[in-house]
């Protein structure tokens, strides 16, 4: 992004906010490939941490903690942020770059204490992967636990349409793509696969877990003409946003915080869309876990100029309840380390904060060491409520 641009992606994602655990580490891991590697080589450095005492004890002296992040690139900001607190108290934290998982690999292995936490938790949808089921016939909830408020439906998420499109078509609910013959026509014209008489969207990758959701809405909302395409995140944004800036019809499924929404801008060259009915618990695919589909109420308090739907309503049903993106964290882990535990529950993230440094990775401060460097510079920024639950913390470990 040229320094001409930045500032536009920073208004804009303003303006649509504005609308809108640590015992002794394991021996080892195990990485998204099912790679075993050892603790101590995840280890890695981080940036030195300014404290009050460094010469007095801390209640994570000595103790290692292994923690992991999710594989995608919005979710690495708060990953930084919360092993450079952890560290303020004195533990030594693995480098989570070092152990980067999909959710379908994370919680089984959160469970088995192959890790400790991890703060990219995305709920109700990850709710699915707590019911999995170990070999010993517990279920992957009886060993992790949901802790702290870390951005508290924080994840705004839904469907976006190429805003020129819409305005010509009148287009303002997904579910006209499905049931209007000329807007399907001409969607499918210009979609990722025209000419087979179905309007394919930009969905979500398998294992994410919306994936699932999306295939559920569909079978529920009865869209025979709508199919989602399930591929790399990555490279379904890029050609999405080559779509929107071109006026080519196309929706993606996206969310917030993110670096997407600030090419894909609402009111500039996208929309969100609204559906018209949101999903229940019926799991009409019937997939293990589907009643976790449920998004009721599905609505967000955001205005027309972003979802043209909202014009004749006071919220814009999204379809999509907005997620609360916490921490999740071993039960052991929690138990043996209640100082770690208090800092995870204490941490918040404004929303703002993160899409913000989402930006700035997407502007090209995406390197291990410049994410730490934009999580050192926010811990800074906001010193005086961090020393609060570093101090509190500490009280609890003591």
């Amino acid at each position: 992004m040229t320094k001409c641009r930045q500032p536009l992606a920073l208004l804009a994602v303003l303006a649509l906010l504005a609308g809108a655990c640590a015992g002794q580490s394991t021996s080892s891991t195990i990485t998204a490939t099912g790679d075993t590697i050892a603790a101590a080589d995840l280890a890695g450095p981080s940036p030195a941490k300014t404290t009050e005492a460094d010469s007095h004890p801390k209640p994570g002296d000595g103790i290692e903690l292994t923690m992991a992040r999710a594989n995608w690139s919005p979710g690495y900001f708060q990953a930084a942020v919360y092993r450079q607190l952890l560290e303020e108290l004195g533990y030594s934290v693995s480098d989570p770059s070092k152990l980067e998982l999909s959710p379908s690999t994370a919680y089984l292995a959160m469970a088995q204490r192959d890790f400790d936490f991890w703060v990219n938790s995305w709920y109700p949808g990850h709710a699915t992967w707590l019911a999995t089921e170990l070999p010993d016939g517990t279920k992957v909830g009886d060993h992790v636990s949901v802790v702290g408020e870390e951005m508290m439906a924080g994840g705004l998420q839904g469907y976006l349409i190429t805003k020129s499109f819409a305005d010509e078509y009148g287009v303002t609910h997904l579910d006209q793509i499905n049931d209007d013959p000329a807007i399907l026509a001409a969607f499918d014209a210009g979609d990722p696969l025209p000419g087979n008489g179905i309007a394919d969207i930009y969905g979500c990758p398998e294992s994410y877990t919306c994936d699932n959701v999306i295939a559920n809405q569909i079978a529920f909302s009865g869209w025979e003409n709508i199919h989602q395409i399930v591929a790399d995140y990555d490279s379904m944004v890029g050609e999405a946003i080559a779509k929107a800036q071109a006026g080519d019809p196309m929706v993606i499924y996206t969310w917030t915080p993110s670096a997407p929404i600030t090419k894909l801008i609402p009111g500039t060259n996208v929309y969100w869309l609204a559906v018209d009915e949101v999903i229940d618990d019926s799991n009409p695919t019937n997939q293990e876990g589907g009643e976790s589909s449920d998004q009721r109420p599905g609505t967000a308090n955001i205005g027309a100029d972003i979802c043209p739907a909202a014009a004749d309503a006071d919220t814009c049903q999204l379809g999509w309840m907005a997620a609360d993106i916490q921490v999740t964290a071993n039960n052991e882990f929690l138990a043996d380390n209640p100082a770690a535990a208090k800092l995870l529950e204490l941490v918040k993230l404004p929303v703002i904060d993160v899409s913000l440094a989402n930006v700035e990775q997407d502007s090209g401060r995406n390197s291990n060491d410049d994410i730490n460097a934009l999580a050192s510079e926010w811990i800074v920024k906001n010193r005086d409520i961090v020393d609060a639950w570093i101090n509190e913390a500490a009280e609890a470990g003591a």
